[in-house]
């Protein structure tokens, strides 16, 4: 456990823990030399001469006096190291996961690393400051009790070493059964907290089906599930501890039947026994108390191993001479990936010229969102390059990509503070007049003015005190003041009210003005306005061309095209899905511009 301690805690921590480890050592050390004492002082006092017992008494003082200092010194620093602890683990998993693939940052990570910043760092905020001192001590001062007791006698020094065998395997034996009942329930645990993050969540869904706390099945079975490993914890844990405690008062028998023997047969004064018997007392007395905080010690280790293979998941690297892209264009090579070995995007190629936009069309699960990742380096490829500029993402800084994109998708995420403070997320820098002015651009504005604190208004977590609509400006707010080059943009306006619709399109239109633009397409009409379409299904390239040319090879992107047509002269009504010559629920009321009063076609969204 030290060793992982040592580990994991930066290095500004590890010469406060050696300071610690030092003087843990010598005042374990020192109280088993205290403890050794008491044999010569008991002989005297016990002998014909008690007054021959005043040299080894001052001894035993002066050593009882070290111990003291030591002891002391080793509970400040123990103290000071756990207080510090929390903050030096914090920052060191703070930055660490900073570097990670954002692909890693998936649901079931959350109740992980929300459990391993918080139970999982204080349990490990106890190791100095309450776990390593019964632990060394419970090591070194036995250690030094039987070292000693053989200048005394050594037959009874060796009737205690032989147990130390004994007691190591029974330790061994009860702490690997507690560990693997605790893996289960930290599991279980973790799965617990996914599940109330999850039914937390997604109140308003589960509401509309009336699924209230007993009637969501997965957090009351995660619930079960963690108290029935919970039993079986303690159920797994009481033969190991009670195996531990009986076979340390096996050793204290084992030297006291010993020594009774040697005294018997007139080998060993009774004085002298008498002292060995207090000897062999603190040789298993610390064993003793290490064996009670063998639930805390194996939580510490559980924590300590789960901070450490965090810290072992590889970084994204950054590169040593960072290349300059050219441009703003975005390149394609040969792309392959998959997740968890599941092919998703192969042989993809294709360019997206600067200041130009190309939409991607296709089915779900085609690996359209995939290809927006990679460009953004959530991941790094399989096969082939991602290049921005002519440069391979993987030989840009992190920092230098990120500040060429900005990226507005459907699931758009707000920080708990005001809207102000979510639109400054763009530029941190920018002064109060930028930040208004992108504001303005993505109509939101207007969300401020009929809200009753205006821009100090909360948007609560996620922004759920927000409509989808505006949530969505707010997030084009802050892309237009981070003013990048390249915008990847996932169409989101196919749920939207008309009213939010209108002011995102406009928004929109702000955003991606001179830039280079990457579209996920949901409406036809942006995907005829595109530069370039790329038809994909099944993770490879179908085709790729504009509009009319697509539509003139008469293949996927032609037949797609077909259906929609056809399918906007319908609608759904209370009798069934019949013609309808007076609009479709997707395109609204009919457009004047059309003779025959039915919708554009370009204004249906593609699915």
């Amino acid at each position: 456990m030290i060793r992982q301690l040592f580990a994991v805690v930066g290095p500004d921590q590890r010469p406060v823990l050696r300071r610690m480890l030092i003087a843990l050592c010598a005042a374990a050390v020192l109280q088993g030399v205290a403890f050794a004492l008491l044999v010569p002082v008991l002989r005297e006092l016990l002998g014909d001469d008690p007054d021959r017992v005043w040299p080894w008494l001052w001894t035993l003082v002066g050593a009882s006096v070290a111990y003291g200092i030591a002891h002391y010194a080793s509970l400040l620093t123990g103290y000071q190291a756990g207080a510090t602890l929390s903050r030096s683990l914090h920052h060191r998993i703070g930055d660490h996961v900073s570097g990670l693939p954002l692909g890693w940052f998936g649901p079931e990570q959350v109740g992980k690393l929300g459990q391993l910043t918080t139970q999982n760092v204080m349990d490990i905020m106890g190791v100095p400051a309450h776990l390593l001192r019964p632990l060394i001590t419970g090591f070194l001062t036995p250690g030094t009790v039987v070292a000693l007791m053989f200048v005394f006698d050594w037959r009874l020094a060796l009737a205690a070493v032989l147990t130390v065998p004994f007691i190591v395997l029974v330790y061994r034996w009860s702490a690997n059964l507690a560990r693997k009942a605790d893996e289960v329930r930290d599991e279980a645990r973790s799965e617990a907290a996914n599940r109330i993050i999850e039914f937390v969540q997604h109140q308003p869904v589960l509401r509309v089906f009336g699924r209230g706390p007993a009637g969501h099945r997965a957090l009351g079975a995660a619930l079960e599930n963690q108290r029935d490993l919970g039993r079986k914890v303690l159920v797994t844990g009481v033969p190991g501890i009670v195996g531990f405690t009986l076979v340390i008062q096996a050793a204290f028998t084992t030297v006291t039947v010993v020594g009774t023997y040697l005294a018997l047969g007139g080998e060993l004064q009774v004085a002298k026994l008498l002292a060995l018997l207090v000897l062999a007392a603190r040789f298993v007395e610390p064993m003793s108390e290490s064996a009670t905080l063998g639930s805390s010690l194996r939580m510490a280790r559980n924590a300590l191993e789960k901070v450490e293979e965090l810290l072992k998941v590889p970084a994204l690297p950054e590169p040593a001479e960072p290349a300059s892209p050219r441009d703003s264009g975005i390149e394609l090579d040969g792309v392959g990936f998959g997740y968890d070995g599941r092919p998703v995007l192969s042989d993809v190629s294709f360019t997206v010229p600067p200041r130009t936009m190309t939409a991607l069309v296709g089915p779900s699960g085609s690996g359209k969102t995939t290809i927006t990742r990679l460009i953004a380096r959530f991941w790094d490829v399989d096969a082939g390059a991602v290049r921005v500029g002519g440069a391979d993402v993987r030989d840009l800084t992190t920092e230098d990509l990120m500040s060429r994109i900005s990226m507005v998708f459907q699931d758009v995420y707000l920080f708990e503070g005001t809207i102000e403070d979510n639109i400054r997320v763009g530029r941190p820098d920018a002064t109060a007049a930028e930040v208004r002015e992108a504001a303005r651009l993505a109509h939101v504005d207007e969300i401020a003015a009929r809200l009753p604190q205006g821009w100090d208004t909360k948007v609560g977590e996620g922004g759920t005190a927000l409509s989808g609509g505006e949530r969505q400006r707010v997030s084009i707010a802050r892309a237009l003041l981070k003013d990048s080059d390249i915008v990847l943009l996932d169409e989101a306006t196919a749920a939207l009210d008309p009213e939010n619709e209108h002011a995102v399109q406009a928004a929109l239109a702000a955003l991606t003005a001179d830039r280079t633009l990457l579209v996920i397409a949901h409406r036809m009409r942006t995907v005829m306005a595109a530069d370039q379409i790329v038809v994909l299904d099944g993770g490879r390239i179908a085709e790729r061309g504009t509009h009319d040319e697509l539509v003139a090879l008469d293949g996927r992107y032609a037949a797609f095209w077909s259906e929609r047509s056809r399918a906007t002269g319908w609608r759904l009504t209370g009798g069934g899905n019949r013609p309808d010559a007076s609009g479709s629920p997707e395109s609204g009321p009919p457009e004047s511009g059309d003779p025959a009063g039915r919708p554009d076609p370009l204004t249906a969204p593609i699915r």
